[in-house]
């Protein structure tokens, strides 16, 4: 069973930072497909980026240019830089695992991860 914990999430004003963290038992950190993702109450959860076991990566075309993915494989554990924030940044914010995906180009398709964080809230105000 994975075990994801995120957190890091606040309330910032637009423009601010906020620098979002998931540790994850070592079996997934090191064998899987690791991804953030964001649900607004009532829309639906999109990807936010994904990176794969060779490193690959994918952005959501909102996230291009402001936030960035990386991870510290001695702490198992996966970040999200975000920068340069908006309120309709404004979200539940997720980790998400799966040990592959059948292509990249689902790697942000909530549909292909099985295991979840608890999710931490991101709150910016205008």
């Amino acid at each position: 069973q994975a075990l994801l914990v995120e957190s890091g999430g606040g309330s910032v004003q637009s423009g601010g930072s906020l620098k979002l963290s998931c540790v994850a038992s070592e079996s997934v950190f090191r064998g899987y497909v690791m991804a953030w993702f964001r649900q607004v109450q009532g829309k639906e959860r999109e990807g936010v980026v994904a990176i794969d076991k060779d490193g690959y990566t994918a952005y959501a075309e909102f996230a291009k240019g402001r936030f960035t993915v990386s991870q510290d494989n001695a702490k198992n554990t996966l970040y999200l830089q975000m920068d340069s924030l908006q309120p309709e940044d404004t979200a539940m914010y997720y980790c998400a695992t799966v040990h592959a995906v059948y292509a990249r180009q689902g790697l942000l398709h909530r549909e292909e991860y099985n295991y979840w964080g608890q999710g931490t809230q991101v709150t910016v105000s205008s």
